[in-house]
């Protein structure tokens, strides 16, 4: 699925109230709405003026939405549906989110992170490859709000209210892209 205007996003975004990482319930604690309501909160919070990271933090999901119980490939399965909305970097951090799961579970061991479902912890190799890119840091960054995006009744404030974000993002992604 390619998502082509922010209306076809928010009504995705608006279907995760009641939807969980997987289909038994038994993932995180919160639906896929709160979470991602949360992730993109904290992101607002730790990184004001990069739009397209909470877009991705918004957004990184989805894919447990468009394919449920398909947890080694939703990131992926939502990269694929933003890059032609919101653009190839919000759409590479969405699909390094798991990539940054298996980096911190290798580098940090003691926080406990246990990505068994994707793929386990990264290599030495494979995470000095993934520290190598350009988008790592930002990744990582995704990855930590997601890890913290997970807190029962939390009100991280109301789906609408990313409404101008999505389409500040949008925009400037096919401003950019005409330019090409």
């Amino acid at each position: 699925m390619e998502l082509r205007s922010v209306e076809e996003l928010m009504d995705l975004l608006y279907a995760c109230r009641g939807a969980w990482d997987t289909p038994d319930g038994s993932g995180d604690p919160v639906d896929l709405h709160d979470h991602a309501l949360q992730t993109a909160a904290l992101l607002r919070r730790s990184r004001p003026a990069d739009k397209e990271l909470q877009v991705a933090g918004l957004v990184h999901d989805i894919g447990h939405l468009l394919r449920p119980g398909d947890d080694a490939g939703h990131a992926d399965l939502a990269a694929d549906a933003v890059r032609s909305l919101l653009g190839e970097r919000v759409a590479r951090l969405v699909r390094l989110h798991v990539a940054a799961k298996r980096y911190l579970a290798a580098v940090s061991p003691e926080r406990g992170l246990t990505p068994t479902r994707q793929g386990g912890p990264m290599s030495p190799a494979e995470a000095a490859a993934f520290a190598r890119d350009p988008l790592a840091e930002d990744a990582v960054t995704l990855r930590q709000a997601a890890d913290a995006g997970k807190v029962i009744g939390l009100d991280a404030g109301v789906l609408e209210d990313w409404r101008t974000v999505l389409e500040l993002v949008a925009t400037r992604h096919s401003r950019l892209g005409a330019v090409d």
